[in-house]
């Protein structure tokens, strides 16, 4: 069965060489469009109420997409069969991003020379195209490894904790270790994971599945290899990994100052469950919409961490969302080199091509004028504050799926505009950087120089 998967990516594979962007974004409507049938299935429904198109076509881009808002609550409303389909949906958008970002990092690496051709070995140890089926096959077993391993934890956890019988022990270890890795956030439990806030099996495993997704799959790789050689680690490795730490000791730093003493979220908890659910929720916006607290209780200040954190996301190359950790490293680098008067970015022993500085700040202004249109346009057509719809327009854009319980009662406008900003957040960014690099042209000459005032 893996290599009948292997052969079909691999030909999918050499549609994306020839059209990358037209390839990629056909490519998940198409699969977003079959999704959307297929939940409004009579079969995929738990009543025998028809499903609306809107509420299809939303599940089925926010589970594609691996974003995880919903509009229903997923075990009341949807079958067995539509909750499989959505995980299989889920499957489907996680392993998509993962082999067709990694083949957009072969394919940039290939157009802009030896020093991304070198970081691109670190994932695969080949730069060639000839390298196609085994990097879809790493990828592949990477993801059901990983799963397998949340699974079995969780299915044990349900079976010896909660009394599940084996069989429910089985779907529900299976659909949210598939949900997790895949950094989606859908839970078959109407308070998403609420209910097990203080139990750190079901917390930690399901964490550390969200983490592994969202590290990407070349900085994986590297780190399976080489974990105990850090001064041998690629530079996207070293700041995606140092970039993640920081994110996520600050982000439980935050949680725990900020929601400490409010009886609606950490107030009524020991000091350790304490601990617990704020490292949760610093991890979920990497990007999972999994929540343990209650988002809707939370103090604003907590939601606008959480947007920035949203924002920022996971590791290239992986099944997390936002502008990715890497970027937020090179702006970093960028902006403390101007500070310092330094004519070049460097980081570490490399100097950070102009180029990539450049690729660094489009997609970030870009990023944040179509969360700020959106925002705007939401605010337009719902009665909400300003808060509120600018927590959904980050959550979605950012592929994370938290929310602060507004989403099921927003218009059938907002609902396909958050939508489309799903969808233009999972394929936009990713379709861009490499289009970005794609088009680098050298130049045989220079213009003059001219001043321009700054500030």
């Amino acid at each position: 069965m893996v290599s009948g998967i292997t052969t079909v990516m691999t030909i999918g594979a050499s549609a994306l060489l020839r059209h990358p962007a037209r390839a990629v974004v056909s490519g998940f409507a198409l699969v977003v469009a079959a999704g959307a049938a297929g939940l409004m299935l009579p079969a995929a429904s738990a009543s025998t109420e028809p499903v609306s198109l809107v509420t299809a076509l939303f599940t089925a881009t926010s589970a594609v997409c691996i974003t995880g808002l919903v509009v229903v609550d997923t075990a009341a409303h949807w079958s067995v069969f539509g909750e499989i389909l959505i995980a299989v949906l889920i499957q489907i958008g996680g392993l998509g991003i993962m082999t067709v970002a990694t083949l957009l990092t072969l394919m940039v690496s290939r157009r802009i020379g030896l020093r991304a051709r070198l970081s691109a070995q670190a994932e695969t140890k080949t730069a060639t195209m000839t390298g196609l089926p085994r990097i879809v096959r790493n990828v592949l077993l990477f993801s059901l490894v990983c799963e397998s391993a949340a699974a079995l934890v969780l299915t044990g956890r349900f079976m010896l904790a909660y009394d599940q019988p084996p069989g429910r022990a089985i779907y529900l270890g299976v659909f949210h270790a598939i949900s997790a890795f895949n950094n989606a956030g859908f839970a078959l439990w109407p308070d998403n994971l609420m209910r097990f806030v203080t139990d750190p099996w079901i917390c930690l495993t399901i964490a550390a599945a969200v983490i592994a997704g969202g590290l990407g799959f070349p900085v994986a790789f590297e780190l399976l290899r080489g974990w105990r050689r850090p001064r041998h680690w690629t530079m996207l490795t070293r700041i995606t990994v140092v970039a993640t730490i920081i994110l996520l000791a600050a982000g439980t730093l935050v949680f725990l100052a900020a929601e400490w003493h409010n009886p609606a979220t950490l107030g009524p908890l020991h000091d350790p469950g304490k601990l617990l659910a704020a490292f949760f929720t610093a991890v979920m916006p990497r990007t999972a919409g999994f929540n343990s607290l209650d988002i809707a209780q939370m103090h604003h200040s907590s939601w606008l961490a959480t947007d920035v954190l949203m924002f920022i996301g996971g590791g290239s190359a992986g099944t997390a969302g936002g502008i990715k950790v890497t970027t937020l490293g090179m702006l970093a680098f960028i902006a403390w080199a101007q500070l310092r008067g330094e004519p070049q970015v460097n980081i570490g022993h490399r100097r950070l091509p102009a180029a990539t500085q450049r690729q660094a700040v489009v997609l970030t202004l870009l990023s944040g004028g179509l969360v700020t249109t959106a925002t705007y346009l939401l605010l337009v057509l719902t009665p909400h504050r300003l808060d509120q719809v600018l927590f959904e327009a980050v959550s979605a854009f950012a592929t994370v799926g938290l929310s602060t319980g507004i989403t099921a009662d927003l218009p059938a406008t907002a609902h396909l505009l958050l939508a489309a900003l799903m969808f233009a957040g999972r394929v936009g960014p990713l379709t861009l950087g490499s289009a970005l690099a794609l088009r680098e042209r050298t130049r045989r000459y220079e213009l003059p120089e001219t001043t321009m005032i700054v500030g």
